[in-house]
């Protein structure tokens, strides 16, 4: 993922989106947490976290329960040092139950690009599994492949 820094331009905070998207998509908790700052500071649902070290973790707990875990996220809005975005992943747990979950975040950075916080509100749909809409491969979403607005989401 790159350091692409503030002030962000229509341009910018869109590649820093799809980044984002691409190293999440990864599902390596230790690539994703590198791209926020060692005291960075989220709220994820109802949780609390602080540091990268607290990212890896939670990041390691998500993706032993959200299997085949793929991820859209699109830009919203952004300001000079903010960005904005939606995002739509859809994810299966043991038991083979899928779901679809929908939400929205703000993120803040500092100069050097790195997130610093993190605010994530999410919301879980449970789905059958022919009513997932994204089918590529684990990993990178294709350029080709629809986003949100595309897909209706």
């Amino acid at each position: 993922m790159s350091s692409l820094a503030p002030p962000f331009t229509l341009e910018t905070a869109s590649q820093k989106v799809r980044l984002a998207e691409d190293g999440w998509n990864s599902r390596d908790p230790e690539r994703v947490s590198l791209v926020y700052t060692p005291d960075s500071r989220w709220r994820n649902r109802a949780e609390f976290i602080t540091g990268r070290a607290e990212i890896v973790a939670f990041l390691t707990r998500k993706w032993a329960k959200e299997l085949d875990y793929r991820l859209i996220k699109e830009i919203w809005a952004f300001t000079d040092h903010r960005i904005a975005v939606r995002f739509a992943y859809e994810w299966h747990d043991d038991s083979g139950n899928w779901f679809r979950s929908y939400g929205n975040e703000n993120w803040e950075f500092d100069a050097a690009g790195l997130m610093q916080r993190r605010f994530a509100c999410i919301n879980d749909l449970p789905i059958r599994e022919s009513e997932r809409k994204y089918h590529w491969p684990l990993g990178r979403r294709p350029d080709d492949h629809p986003g949100l607005t595309e897909l209706g989401l």
